[in-house]
């Protein structure tokens, strides 16, 4: 497969990379990668997302070329990471008529395999280790600027390597990684230690919504836009919320209710294990991993979080 990859990446000349909306930092951290990569090959790269690149990962080397309007013209080959199903990269990509073939790379369960070419590795610790795999692959040396954000995608998607998906490649690769130069510490500082006021604000309120079940084996956080108002916060700045309460001893299952307009809300789901909430965000048309995924649900938060809770009672409880 990555053979398949490199030979594409030598025949053609432009290259589209998309991921998914609300990226994280496996999303950025890897699409980034790979423009470094191309970019060094003097190919024509354009970094396509239809949503904007959160502050946190604007660190990250070409970040601020990142656009958020598709430009009309034609792309030998789209590169779309991360996303699970097309849809997710958003209506730019799936509408547009002037892309040659794309290529998925992706390692979420069930991942809808919408490519010319689908390298997808459930087993990889993050879409940013495919990368690293494809430029290793093609005997290239991995700069510093690549080497950052290669290690930013493994370690933000590995949980700072406390997750299930820390496995012996992702410890490989940030060893790697920091041989090329990478300071752990810094990274770290502007990943986790850099958090804008109205975050914290922002979190309080969200804290202040915790519930759990009657067993204490699953709880769940909720965000809703009037707190955004409050706080004169965005969606950008709840990434990493639904760990709070995952965080809490006896509980197997965090469910984070983040409403995206009135009637829909965003849920976040994370297991430590027990529970394999790919299938519960499967119910409702969502998608990832067995410890991490989510969907959307239309309705009152009551009305959703109704829906979310009876599935998950029917999920532990059996």
């Amino acid at each position: 497969m990555i053979k398949k990859i490199a030979d594409e990446i030598a025949a053609n000349t432009s290259f589209l990379i998309t991921t998914h909306e609300s990226p994280d930092g496996d999303a950025v951290g890897s699409s980034l990668a790979l423009a470094g990569y191309l970019t060094g090959l003097g190919k024509d790269v354009t970094v396509y997302l239809c949503d904007p690149v959160p502050d946190i990962y604007q660190f990250l080397p070409l970040a601020d070329k990142v656009v958020n309007g598709l430009p009309p013209r034609h792309y030998d080959v789209c590169f779309v990471l991360d996303v699970g199903e097309l849809r997710r990269a958003g209506t730019a990509i799936t509408s547009c008529r002037t892309i040659g073939k794309f290529v998925n790379i992706d390692h979420h369960l069930n991942c809808e395999q919408f490519g010319a070419i689908n390298y997808v590795d459930t087993k990889a610790c993050a879409t940013g280790a495919l990368i690293y795999r494809i430029i290793e692959g093609a005997g290239q040396q991995i700069n510093y600027d690549i080497a950052l954000c290669i290690y930013t995608a493994v370690i933000t998607d590995t949980g700072s390597f406390r997750y299930s998906n820390a496995n012996p490649e992702a410890f490989a690769i940030a060893a790697k990684m920091v041989e090329k130069g990478i300071n752990a510490w810094d990274v770290a500082e502007k990943l986790y230690e850099s958090q804008p006021q109205n975050r914290l604000q922002l979190l309080a309120l969200a804290l202040a919504t915790l519930s759990f079940s009657p067993f204490g084996d699953y709880a769940s956080i909720a965000v809703t836009l009037d707190m955004y108002r409050q706080c004169n916060a965005s969606a950008e700045l709840t990434d990493g919320f639904v760990n709070y309460p995952r965080s809490i001893k006896g509980v197997e299952v965090a469910v984070f209710f983040r409403e995206i307009r009135e009637g829909l809300f965003k849920v976040g789901f994370r297991s430590k294990g027990k529970v394999d909430v790919s299938a519960l965000a499967a119910a409702f048309s969502g998608g990832g991993h067995h410890n991490a995924a989510g969907c959307t649900v239309e309705g009152t938060l009551s009305a959703v979080k109704e829906k979310i809770f009876t599935l998950l009672e029917q999920s532990l409880r059996r």
